[in-house]
């Protein structure tokens, strides 16, 4: 639990200095809120006393008090006005820093994962955490100088009291730590219920076409009203003990202050104490119950945020996909490729290739047919290194990929797959991606080269027109000719189509055979395929079982 905070700590580092401000800010505040009890003492002294030595009038006292109380109004809101621009920043970069690791972390992490719990880690997560940070963790301090601050007066005042209130204060923690044991498992099964109910809705908006062509809107709806009452019970259950939890806490403090009130009246009636200073105890004693409560609902948030801290720190641990610092960038290639004796698993299954070699030569298309299953997609999977081989190497131009940036080596694959992922933007953005900087005229001839001109000229507003989530605006084909499009942008000397046809018409397969020819063999191309038309497109044909290339 310690190195959980110490991790939490850490992230709040660059603003420092702000929540330094901001908890100078509080200790303000709550060492006036100290002088509020003996301000009420001496108003108290001041209209009962009888001496003439008393050097101030209740009408001064008042004056003062108004002035103790508005600077510690001005204090609330200088906090509470840095606390939460810094809490939306710290959210924010929190954010950010969580992206930029599961941007980075090997696609294999996100194979055995929902989206939707990934996703939940962005937001109910930080969100849980960033709250903590600011909420909980930067007001402690001012809560302990509030606790030991209040003791210390009553100390001044009575020496007993101060005794018998300090051998209570270990035994009200005790009793929250009892009180509160079960908070954090609740928690970690609300933050897992979270996450499975965010996946649900997240997994149904995708499959949303399907739902309703199986008819399946009563039976999913079903499901998600069960996980969304299974997080709201849970909810429920931290809620009853959260909220029973500080006043509880606060009851019994303020029961016991008012029970040593009680004994502390036989002191006043015999002249032990004057009516000021009880005044001055009971004031301070009320003032101590806040901290004493407050402190339980800190207890009940570090609960509430050990489990979002452990799935956030545990996925911050995971070790990203090789760094580009250090390793050899891949210069400009010319487009041989060889696999060398590659051997390779996914998780937990058999071999899918084993001990395949294969030499591509630049300038060379070369179409891998084979079963389903058969590994042909793995080839492509390895080539970009979004995976590395249990044994063998992989080269381009003589070179070991494993040996250069993955940013150097994937600059120079173009890749149009079966399954074609678009941006919900416009035809523009999506031939973009490419190739960010590429200039209105280098769009215009990507698309060309693409042969998607002619489709994107009868859109609604041609280049500019929306194509939904997906590319579902889009036909099959019209998705992978903008996804070659944007292949080709990219200007990469391989390119891998893998079932780049899949989604034609035999006439419009056909037709972007013939279109293609002169554009494939200014590169180096991987050609996967079961479509027999494509193969005209090939220099030669090869067919990939049993994990090895078996005839060419």
């Amino acid at each position: 639990m310690k190195n959980q905070m110490l991790q939490l700590i850490k992230f709040v580092t660059p603003y420092k200095g702000t929540l330094l401000i901001a908890m100078i800010l509080m200790l303000g505040g709550s060492a006036l809120s100290l002088a509020n009890p003996w301000l009420a003492g001496r108003f108290t002294e001041s209209l009962l006393s009888e001496s003439v030595h008393i050097n101030y009038s209740y009408r001064q006292i008042l004056l003062l008090w108004l002035a103790v109380l508005a600077v510690q109004g001005l204090l609330t809101f200088g906090n509470r006005y840095l606390i939460g621009n810094t809490g939306e920043a710290i959210l924010s970069q929190l954010r950010v820093r969580i992206y930029d690791h599961l941007q980075a972390l090997p696609l294999d992490y996100f194979h055995s994962r929902k989206r939707g719990e990934v996703l939940t880690i962005l937001t109910n997560d930080a969100d849980i955490i960033s709250n903590f940070v600011i909420g909980t963790l930067v007001g402690l301090l001012p809560q302990v100088l509030t606790l030991f601050g209040a003791l210390f007066f009553i100390y001044m005042v009575d020496p007993f009291f101060a005794f018998m209130i300090g051998t209570l204060v270990p035994v009200f923690f005790l009793m929250t730590k009892i009180l509160g044991r079960n908070i954090y498992p609740i928690t970690k099964a609300m933050i897992d219920g979270y996450a499975a109910t965010f996946s649900i809705v997240e997994e149904n908006l995708q499959l949303l076409p399907i739902i309703k062509s199986f008819n399946r809107e009563t039976i999913e709806s079903e499901r998600f009203q069960k996980s969304n009452l299974h997080l709201l019970n849970l909810t429920r259950r931290y809620l009853r003990i959260q909220s029973m939890l500080s006043p509880l806490i606060h009851f019994m403090a303020a029961a016991s202050i008012l029970l040593l009130l009680w004994v502390g009246s036989d002191r006043f009636e015999s002249g032990q104490l004057g009516i000021d200073q009880l005044v001055s105890l009971l004031l301070y004693g009320m003032l101590l119950t806040r901290p004493v409560s407050g402190l339980a609902d800190v207890y009940g948030q570090v609960q509430r945020t050990r489990g979002a801290a452990e799935r956030l720190i545990e996925v911050l641990a995971i070790e990203v996909e090789s760094a580009d610092s250090g390793e050899a960038v891949l210069p400009k290639i010319k487009g041989e490729i060889e696999f060398s004796d590659i051997t390779f698993a996914y998780h937990e299954r058999e071999n899918i290739l084993q001990g395949l070699n294969l030499k591509i030569l630049a300038g060379e298309t070369v179409a891998i047919t084979g079963k389903n299953g058969a590994g042909k997609s793995t080839l492509a999977y390895l080539l970009q290194r979004f995976a590395d081989p249990k044994r063998g190497k992989i080269l381009i131009d003589g070179t070991d990929i494993s040996t250069v940036s993955l940013s150097s080596l994937r600059q120079q694959i173009g890749v149009v797959s079966q399954q074609v992922l678009l941006l919900n933007g416009t035809v523009r953005e999506n031939i973009l991606f490419g190739r960010y900087d590429a200039n209105e005229q280098a769009i215009e001839d990507a698309a060309r080269a693409a042969h998607a001109t002619n489709f994107i000229k009868e859109l609604p507003q041609g280049f500019d027109t929306l194509i939904g989530d997906q590319g579902v605006k889009l036909s099959g084909g019209q998705k992978q000719r903008l996804a070659l499009a944007r292949a080709i942008l990219k200007d990469a000397p391989i390119l891998v189509l893998d079932e780049a046809t899949a989604m034609f018409d035999p006439e419009g397969e056909k037709s972007f055979i013939e279109e293609c020819h002169e554009l494939l063999h200014q590169r180096t191309v991987i050609l996967i395929t079961h479509r027999q038309a494509s193969l005209a497109l090939a220099d030669r044909i090869l067919k990939l079982e049993n994990g090895v290339i078996e005839s060419g």
